[in-house]
């Protein structure tokens, strides 16, 4: 039996999130009974736990940060063992919003115009808002720089810009983003396999935290998407380009806006979930992949020096 350690749990925003992925992926090694499974958190006993169990590879199934922005993938490498997903660089470049921006930009994929904004002691609120008038206009995407899930993100116009702007004073720097409308498609790649796309429908404002992890808040997924060839091979082709340009491993997820015929990437998602609501399980039961071969075609590809 393959000895397996998943990582779950953690420090982030989105550690509920994780034991939730956890116990879905656990359920289903299970059923294969090939593989001798332990799960861990990252604290403070972590690589002790980790020596004495000798596992063949980890199982990396955090979300956010110190599990999804190249911390933890860093000690995984000083050890020695090797672990799913994206590797040190690749997870830092991909959580930080401004980073993977410039290189997308850079690299001519479009994205929504925005600026960073750093909260000091004395801001002044007119002058961000003639900012914003000068530069995006109204209505804006406020975020946190180097979270998932759409933790702390609003959709705000010029009403409840203030109200909002003071919500993530906490986080101390976020990017202020060009609000784009438009149909919410998001692509899977799964090594170097474009795995398909999927369209949601929030019934919420947007496709934010509550709208992604509870059944209450129906959103409606759908696929397949009702889009011309033309812009599926489009899309699948831009999240590709994404996936190669930071360097991911395993599988990634980016997230896109679908509007005036354009394709604009929002973000990309190297350590996307596996819950029973989450997207890529999906697209991957739409081209007849089962949830455990999904499992061991990232477990595959686990490695170190990446």
């Amino acid at each position: 039996m393959d000895k397996i350690l998943i990582l779950a749990g953690g420090y982030s925003n989105e550690r509920d999130i994780s034991l939730i992925t956890a116990a879905s992926v656990t359920k289903e090694l299970k059923k294969s009974k090939k593989y001798k499974l332990l799960t861990i958190e990252p604290n403070g006993y972590f690589v002790k736990k980790l020596r004495k169990f000798k596992p063949k590879l980890v199982l990396n199934l955090l979300h956010g940060r110190y599990g999804e922005d190249g911390y933890i993938q860093s000690i995984l490498e000083s050890e020695k063992v090797k672990y799913t997903h994206s590797g040190v660089l690749s997870s830092s470049l991909a959580i930080d919003k401004e980073i993977s921006k410039k290189i997308f930009i850079k690299n001519k994929i479009l994205t929504p115009p925005y600026f960073k904004f750093i909260f000091k002691n004395n801001f002044n609120f007119k002058n961000i808002v003639k900012k914003i008038d000068k530069i995006l206009k109204f209505p804006v995407v406020l975020k946190p720089i180097n979270e998932g899930s759409s933790v702390g993100v609003h959709i705000t116009n010029r009403k409840n810009f203030n109200q909002n702007l003071m919500k993530l004073q906490k986080f101390k720097e976020i990017l202020v983003e060009k609000y784009i409308p438009g149909r919410e498609i998001q692509a899977a790649i799964l090594g170097n396999k474009k795995l398909g796309i999927i369209e949601l429908k929030p019934k919420r404002k947007f496709y934010d935290y509550k709208a992604k992890y509870s059944v209450s808040a129906k959103t409606e997924h759908i696929i397949p998407v009702n889009i011309n060839s033309r812009n599926y091979n489009k899309i699948n082709t831009i999240a590709m380009k994404a996936h190669k340009l930071l360097k991911c491993r395993g599988v990634s997820r980016s997230d896109f806006r679908f509007y005036n015929n354009k394709f604009y990437l929002l973000e990309l998602n190297t350590q996307p979930g596996m819950t029973s609501l989450s997207l890529v399980p999906e697209i991957a039961g739409y081209k007849n992949i089962g949830f455990l071969q999904l499992i061991e075609e990232i477990m595959k590809d686990a490695s170190i020096n990446k």
